[in-house]
């Protein structure tokens, strides 16, 4: 593709979703009786200006983690949607634990402890529907779906049961100490856990598309009946997807709660997952062009949730806005299909119909 191709596949596939969704959310806004200009400009204040670009690297570790869960098992056309569950799962486990944990071991040895723990429960969590895919084929949708329910429910009987505080009347896990925390970067507020996350990041974009095991799952994705004639064994595979996949989401939950917050509250869910699938999409499964999309959502949330407060609205918007980026995304998408624009970046087969 030639560079002013590349120019206009990444505008139209990729900027003119974000662009129409903050447009038709200005429209939302004038309805409500708010100035869109104002209610921009105090997101970005807010989130970019002060303390406000702290706070929006802070959000971006767990989003950065699971959206690379999200890459590696969609790169092989495997619909992981377990994250939600693995997510809170991880962090109920990492929240519950942690005091005890520290409180017997150092704190270099109790963090790594902690960050491979909620790597193995999201691990064991994808192993179930990684396993029904694999040798069943059993549709991993549905199964992943179903496992994420579990696990929630399973984090919130964690969190109202043995790893609940008795000081107090709200079901939580005990509050871990400061001391405990993960330090943060020398001379600023942004916790260690974000390094790790950038970190991830670039071994994650080299993994995918330096290494064997990358390209392997790029084969898997392209063709399953094709990987199999290449001598690539596809049940392996798939677990090996489904396994990388949930460790990197189960991590998230462990940078959260050591990282950010320190405790877990029952029925607590920030839903992290729903809210980054479609920038997932708009940085075409790759790990480096999802940083700069993550970015434009912990912008949007850190700095939005106080511009919706100073301008008398519900942060609803928020969700609104995320909801309004993945119904362009579509949108775009099937109009630059038809005009042959670029190369899509959403699941084969969705716009099969439009080439008929």
């Amino acid at each position: 593709m030639s560079a002013p191709a590349r120019a206009l596949d990444v505008l139209a596939r990729t900027v003119a979703p974000l662009v129409l969704a903050i447009l038709g959310s200005a429209v939302v806004l004038l309805a409500l009786g708010a100035n869109p200009w104002a209610f921009y400009a105090d997101v970005l204040r807010f989130s970019l200006t002060g303390e406000g670009w702290q706070q929006t690297l802070t959000a971006m570790a767990p989003l950065l983690l699971i959206s690379l869960g999200l890459i590696v098992s969609f790169r092989a056309q495997l619909w992981n949607l377990g994250y939600g569950g693995t997510y809170l799962l991880s962090a109920a486990v990492v929240a519950g634990v942690a005091p005890a944990v520290f409180a017997f071991l150092p704190y270099g040895a109790a963090t790594l402890l902690l960050l491979v723990l909620a790597a193995g429960v999201g691990l064991i969590l994808a192993l179930i529907p990684a396993s029904l895919k694999a040798w069943f084929g059993t549709n991993e949708v549905i199964t992943s779906l179903m496992t994420s329910f579990v696990a929630a429910s399973l984090a919130n009987l964690l969190v109202k049961g043995p790893f609940q505080d008795p000081s107090v009347s709200v079901p939580q896990t005990r509050v871990l100490d400061l001391e405990f925390m993960l330090a943060y970067v020398p001379g600023t507020r942004v916790h260690l856990g974000v390094v790790l996350a950038f970190a991830l990041v670039i071994l994650m974009h080299v993994m995918l598309t330096r290494s064997s095991f990358g390209t392997r799952i790029d084969v898997l994705g392209l063709n399953p009946r094709a990987a199999a004639h290449a001598g690539i064994h596809v049940p392996r595979m798939t677990v090996a997807v489904f396994v990388v996949s949930g460790a990197l989401i189960g991590l998230a939950g462990a940078i959260d709660m050591l990282g950010l917050w320190g405790y877990m509250r029952t029925d607590w869910n920030p839903g992290y997952g729903d809210k980054i699938l479609p920038f997932v999409f708009l940085a075409r499964l790759n790990p480096l062009g999802s940083v700069p999309l993550v970015g434009v959502y912990a912008v949007l949330a850190t700095g939005g949730t106080l511009a919706a407060q100073r301008a008398g609205i519900s942060v609803d918007l928020l969700t609104l806005l995320v909801a309004l980026v993945l119904f362009f995304m579509v949108i775009v998408e099937y109009l630059a299909a038809r005009h042959s624009v670029g190369r899509s970046y959403l699941p084969r087969g969705i716009f099969k119909a439009v080439r008929a």
